[in-house]
C-alpha cells in the first residue's frame, strides 16, 4: 500500500486545518495509507516510507514556520538521492502573502528531486495585527474544500501509479 505523508506545523490551528482537510480528501481513495504528522515530530525515517508527500506550514515573517524548517534541516541530508521524482504538494497558511514559504519549500523539494504534481494552496487570513496574527484561525470553507481537492488528487495519482 502506497503511502502519501502529510507533514505540518501550526501554532494557531489554521494550518493544521489545511492539513487535515488534505488528509481527508486523500483518505477517499482506497488503497493509499496517510499519515499526518506534526513536523516536530517527522523525520527522515518517516520521510523514506512514504511515496508521497504534502508540505502544510503557516508563512510567519514570510519564511515558511521554523518547526517546518527544522523539519527539513533533520530530515534533507539523510533522504538525499533517495526520494527523487516523488510527488509532492504545498499548502501554506498565511496574512497576506505565502508565496514565499511556497518557493522556500519547492527550493528543498527541487534539491530532493521531488515532483510537483500540484499548484500549491495558499489561504491568506488577511491577518494584520499582533493580536489577529496570533488569534486561533479558522480556515474558511472554500478554502479547506482546495486542500481536500489536494489530499485527493495526490492520493488518486499515486493509487493509479501516475506518480
Amino acid at each position: 500500500m502506497s503511502e502519501l505523508l502529510i507533514v505540518f506545523h501550526s501554532l494557531t490551528g489554521g494550518t493544521r486545518q489545511m492539513a487535515e482537510a488534505a488528509a481527508a480528501g486523500a483518505r477517499e481513495e482506497v488503497g493509499i495509507a496517510v499519515r499526518l504528522l506534526a513536523a516536530a515530530r517527522a523525520g527522515p525515517e518517516d520521510v523514506l516510507a512514504a511515496r508521497g508527500y504534502i508540505f502544510a506550514t503557516p508563512e510567519n515573517l514570510a519564511a515558511m514556520a521554523g518547526m517546518m524548517k527544522d523539519f527539513f534541516d533533520r530530515s534533507y541530508y539523510p533522504v538525499l538521492d533517495r526520494v527523487a521524482g516523488r510527488p509532492y504538494g504545498t499548502l501554506v497558511c498565511a496574512g497576506s502573502d505565502g508565496e514565499n514559504a511556497v518557493r522556500q519549500i519547492a527550493r528543498i523539494a527541487t534539491g530532493w528531486r521531488l515532483r510537483p504534481v500540484a499548484d500549491p494552496v495558499i489561504v491568506r487570513t488577511r491577518a494584520q495585527t499582533a493580536e489577529a496574527i496570533m488569534a486561533p484561525k479558522i480556515i474558511p470553507p472554500d478554502g479547506l474544500a482546495k486542500c481536500r481537492e489536494l489530499g485527493l488528487s495526490i492520493a488518486t495519482g499515486l493509487a493509479m501509479g501516475i506518480f
